[in-house]
Parts: structure tokens; sequence; C-alpha cells
């Protein structure tokens, strides 16, 4: 691997634990003004001095994140679908490599639908993407997206996605976890992070779900509605941060996040 492809990895990858906690604040490109993301700035700055980088868009980046900042970003390059159009798969590429490049992004990211009618674009644009990024140094995130039919998070199904995303020459890959999630890892000959999806019943069930997809094999998380929708946000990127990069157990990360939810 190239020398700029590995310090960018080795920002967003804590060279001491090999593991990232990413924050991801894209998500108003499909939904937009999501709930409590309504104004970025504002949400994104208190949490960025326990973040190891952002995932968001060029917009989010270049209007609501000062360029002073140290902060790594993953930027998210596909787009095109709504929520509220005939099917979120439908993406294609949406930001150049060279606007990338002008941002000084630490990667850049874009989903793939596997087994959908948009199957072939979006692996295929994977394939361009990554092309740029071995050119010009930049590592590419690839993220097994599921569209809205979230029953398809079985190990199987996401084995193949992550497999293939790796056969394209993704540099790490962003999926769910989910039961026998260890054969995913092992399946998948680079990083695997997991989302953290939907916001879950307790705050607990999100410390869990950190534990145990790093117990099983995961570098990372990339959460952003677990983290952003809690009544204590800093709070609890403090505690996923305890879990990922401090090895806490759940019950440990979880009195923490009490003892700073209460100052």
């Amino acid at each position: 691997m190239q020398w700029g492809l590995k310090n960018r990895l080795s920002r967003i990858f804590n060279p001491e634990t090999g593991r990232t906690v990413m924050l991801a604040v894209d998500h108003g490109y499909f939904l937009g003004p999501t709930r409590k993301l309504e104004d970025p700035r504002a949400t994104i700055t208190p949490l960025l001095p326990y973040a190891d980088a952002l995932m968001l868009t060029r917009g989010i980046l270049r209007n609501c994140v000062d360029p002073e900042g140290a902060i790594p970003t993953v930027l998210r390059v596909s787009g095109g679908a709504s929520i509220i159009g005939p099917s979120l798969a439908a993406e294609g590429l949406t930001t150049s490599f060279e606007e990338a490049i002008r941002l000084n992004v630490s990667a850049v990211t874009m989903s793939i639908f596997v087994g959908t009618e948009h199957e072939r674009e979006t692996l295929l644009n994977l394939s361009k993407l990554v092309d740029k990024g071995e050119k010009y140094g930049i590592p590419v995130l690839a993220v097994t997206a599921v569209g809205k039919e979230l029953e398809k998070r079985d190990a199987r199904f996401l084995s193949l996605c992550c497999r293939i995303a790796a056969e394209l020459g993704s540099h790490y890959v962003k999926t769910y976890y989910c039961d026998d999630f260890e054969k995913v890892v092992e399946s998948c000959p680079v990083p695997i992070v997991i989302a953290g999806g939907p916001q879950l019943d307790t705050f607990k069930d999100t410390l869990q779900l950190a534990h145990d997809a790093i117990s099983k094999g995961a570098r990372g998380v990339d959460m952003g509605r677990n983290i952003w929708q809690s009544d204590h946000p800093v709070a609890a990127l403090r505690a996923v941060r305890g879990v990922v990069q401090e090895n806490m157990k759940v019950n440990e990360a979880f009195e923490l996040f009490e003892s700073l939810s209460k100052g």
C-alpha cells in the first residue's frame, strides 16, 4: 500500500489500537433535516473532540465544520435518491475526486446496493472510485447499504456484500452487525466498521452493539443517530469511545455515560 493511503488511514484508525470511532452525519443527503441534525454545526461541534473521523457530505463539510480543525473527514460522494423516492438504491456518484482533494479529505465513501436492480451500477461506480483512490492515494470506504429492506441484514448476505466490496478494491467496509458476525469478518480481507443504524431502544443496547462487534473482529464503529439523537450526545460518544478504544465493558461504559449525563 502506498504511503499516502497508509497515512490517511492512520488518521482514521488510531495507530495504537487499530480501531476507529467515526461519527456519521451524512444522513441529510437522503433524509433531509433529520431530527437533531436540523442544525448540523450545532450538533457536530461539541462532538468533534471525541470522534476519530467525521463521515459527511461536501455541503455540510464546507458550511458546518471549521477548516481550522484537525478532524479527519470521510467524504460521502454518492447520492441521487431520497427517502420519498421509488428506490434508495438508485444512487450515482455526486462529487468529483478533484473536489475531494480540494477538501483535503482522509477518505471517500459511497454506498453499494447488492441484490437490487441498481447493483451493477453501484458496483461499477465503486470500481471507478477505487481507481481514482489508488491514483491519488485516498482510501475508499464502501458502505453495504440495504435501502429500506432491513431484513437483509444476516451474515450470509453481509458476507457477500463485504467480500464483493473488498474484491473490487475498497480499503475498508462499513456494514451492519448481525448474528454470526465473526463469519462476515473472517471472509473479508479488509477492515470492517459497523453502522449504528436507527436509534436503538436504550443506550445500553448501543454499547452492547459496539462491544459485541469489536469482540467479534470489527475495527470500529460509524455511528450517527444513536449518538446525536441521544439526550446526552457528548456522554454517549465518550461512552462508545470507551468501549471501542479503551476496551471498557458495557456496564463500565454505561456508568461513564450516566456519570457524564448528570454532569
